[in-house]
């Protein structure tokens, strides 16, 4: 098979060509942002180009908040995290609410500060649904932070985040809400005001940008309370709240492609509406489960399960015919343990074990979902035949 069929963008996506286009511009000016001589001010306006890019197609508002640019999307939910966490000097209130399917760069950095006194609350998410009578519930006692994800890296699911920040703000004024909307950054429509979220977390390379860069949206009156601060520290980059040279040309791509896709939104939602419900009526046919969430979800995120088949294995197969999907989270690949967000969204450790994720990007077509699946089709008759 000649033609390589892409299907794990939740992984990653490939470079586009605005993307690519943003980068050479930017290689030729190699001054250093922080200097003052005339390269470096060139370098300074690009960085400061892509952050209005970028704020624009998170659609805040004029002075409302800023971006902080990072060098992935783990340390900007490590920013989030860490920085409020920091911040708090005297500590009134140690509880912190999230879910129970969150990506490994919030479920372990909570795990860190579990260890220094704060109390961490999961609320389910079985069926792809947040669990609002759990969460009202977890309201009986003072909150210091909320960071929950928009949508699910493996299931797709599409959490109702506006009403769950809008209880705890009711609640708890002062709470501190943090979004990490990595796999819904230009998929779903959204904004600062609407979500809730004081900060939210995105990366480069989920949206046709190079991998090694991310940013952190920050509200402005989070930053004027001093409510959050820099876990890392050096030449004061970023206006004080990440330190270290930037890089100015995975920022430039950010920018570039964040402002491209906002363009294009219209048409890459059409796309891949269309595709995703084709492939749910071809996977359908084949006999796999779809794991499809009982809320809101998204339309480029598919979780199936095999019958009795490993993912390992089925994946396997379709990677020697050129097609590439994911077992699950990238960022957790090498784990032996079942997907805790699948055992999280109801599936047992069997089945998660059986599972396998497919994600599109506005790139796919009906086409590519045909090779799909006359290669799962092939795969699935052999692997029966193997098994017996």
């Amino acid at each position: 098979m000649e033609k390589r069929i892409y299907l794990d963008n939740s992984a990653t996506t490939p470079l586009s060509e605005v993307a690519r286009a943003a980068m050479l511009e930017a290689m030729d000016c190699f001054g250093n942002p922080s200097s003052l001589h005339t390269m470096g001010q060139q370098s300074e306006g690009i960085v400061r180009r892509a952050r209005e890019q970028l704020l624009s197609a998170l659609g805040a508002r004029p002075r409302q908040g800023t971006a902080v640019f990072t060098s992935c999307g783990t340390e900007a939910t490590s920013l989030a995290i860490f920085g409020c966490a920091y911040a708090k000097a005297r500590r009134d209130a140690t509880r912190i609410l999230t879910t129970d399917s969150e990506h490994p760069a919030t479920s372990e950095a909570l795990e860190v500060l579990a260890k220094y006194g704060f109390e961490i609350v999961r609320i389910p998410t079985r069926g792809g649904t947040l669990d609002m009578e759990a969460l009202e519930a977890a309201l009986d006692k003072k909150i210091f932070m909320a960071s929950f994800m928009l949508v699910n890296n493996e299931t797709g699911a599409l959490y109702a985040l506006k009403e769950a920040f809008g209880k705890i703000k009711r609640r708890y004024p002062d709470a501190i809400t943090h979004c990490d909307a990595i796999q819904g950054f230009m998929r779903v429509r959204f904004t600062p005001q609407s979500l809730g979220a004081d900060l939210i977390s995105v990366s480069g390379h989920k949206i046709h940008a190079p991998k090694g860069v991310g940013a952190l949206y920050i509200d402005a009156e989070l930053i004027k309370a001093k409510k959050i601060v820099p876990f890392l520290r050096g030449g004061g980059q970023e206006s004080g709240m990440r330190s270290g040279t930037e890089n100015v040309i995975g920022i430039a791509a950010f920018g570039a492609s964040a402002e491209d896709m906002a363009k294009r939104r219209g048409e890459i939602e059409q796309r891949l509406s269309d595709v995703y419900a084709y492939a749910v009526e071809k996977l359908t046919a084949l006999g796999v489960k779809i794991n499809v969430p009982g809320g809101r979800r998204v339309d480029h995120i598919i979780n199936i399960t095999l019958p009795d088949i490993k993912s390992e294995t089925m994946l396997h197969h379709l990677s020697a015919d050129g097609i590439y999907v994911s077992s699950g989270s990238a960022c957790s690949s090498h784990s032996s343990k079942p997907s805790g967000a699948l055992i999280a969204f109801g599936l047992t450790p069997h089945m998660a074990d059986c599972s396998l994720r497919i994600s599109l990007s506005g790139y796919n077509t009906r086409e590519d979902i045909d090779v799909l699946c006359e290669s799962m089709r092939a795969g699935l008759e052999k692997l029966v035949r193997i098994k017996k």
